[in-house]
């Protein structure tokens, strides 16, 4: 089949992002196709992107429409046979898309194909397992390419007629669970979730948003990441299930408040009470 970088749309969501556009640079100012899609950032994010990656297309949203729902406005746009989700806080060595597109001629059937996320400090980010509506995973880092149930969204390449027939995300998730409803969904549909372990890519993970309101931002992942918990709980299991989930989450969330006023570290005592908070708005 011999699939080229004309063939694939690089679709990267950003938010307060501008910190990251020159680790990207390397990796994507020479690709043919480059989407941005920038969630009304109000920090230099888009001049970076001029700096940077000239050859970009950028779409800029008018407000923060989340992770999933930025990503469908470049993949409804994309005209490309592959498109490839790459979060801002990745650093994609120079021929990381060479790897992975050679890892989807092997798999022309494959719905999805990430590669290996290796952290800041240079360990495998074991971040694929096999859903959990299903089964508990367990076990060491694969060692060849393989079938999973969930791979991170923060480095994902689509076959674009088969997620066209599934579907992309779910935008009721705004920040978090959304690359897990996505694959369970592709997983429900017997298709092909392949992890390329030979191909890795350094994830700095929850490096992607810096912006002049830190504490605000680790508010809002904890608020987000408790909703779209509550909401995934809600459609993959059932309403009953919801609530339990709730109130256990509630008061561990609780246990852990006074420690954190006790021993204060602004960043993870914003992070727990936007956690709270998530849990008390939820709406079913």
């Amino acid at each position: 089949m011999n699939i080229s970088s004309a063939d694939v749309t690089v679709v990267v969501v950003t938010y307060n992002s501008a910190h990251c556009m020159a680790g990207l640079a390397s990796a994507l100012s020479v690709l043919p196709h480059v989407t941005i899609v920038d969630n009304a950032s109000d920090d230099d994010t888009i001049a970076q992107v001029a700096i940077h990656m000239p050859n970009a297309k950028i779409i800029r949203n008018e407000r923060n429409l989340g992770f999933g729902a930025a990503n469908n406005r470049a993949l409804l746009q994309a005209q490309t046979a592959y498109a490839l989700l790459l979060n801002p806080d990745c650093l994609p060595a120079p021929n990381f898309l060479g790897d992975l597109l050679a890892v989807a001629d092997q798999y022309p059937d494959a719905a999805i194909i990430a590669p290996h996320l290796i952290r800041r400090g240079g360990e495998v980010e074991v971040s694929y397992r096999w859903p959990v509506t299903h089964w508990t995973s367990a076990g060491p880092a694969a060692g060849a390419p393989c079938c999973v149930g969930f791979v991170c969204g923060a480095v994902m390449l689509l076959n674009m007629p088969v997620m066209r027939e599934i579907g992309f995300f779910d935008e009721t998730f705004f920040l978090y669970y959304e690359d897990e409803d996505l694959c369970q969904r592709v997983f429900m549909q017997k298709k092909q979730i392949i992890v390329a372990p030979q191909v890795s890519v350094t994830h700095l993970s929850r490096g992607s948003v810096k912006g002049p309101s830190p504490w605000r931002a680790e508010f809002g992942r904890g608020y987000h990441h408790a909703q779209s918990k509550l909401i995934f709980t809600r459609k993959h299991f059932g309403v009953e299930h919801v609530a339990a989930l709730r109130w256990k989450t509630m008061g561990l969330a609780l246990l852990n408040l006074l420690p954190r006023l006790l021993l204060p570290f602004p960043r993870y005592l914003a992070r727990l009470l936007g956690r709270i908070c998530g849990l008390f708005q939820y709406k079913p």
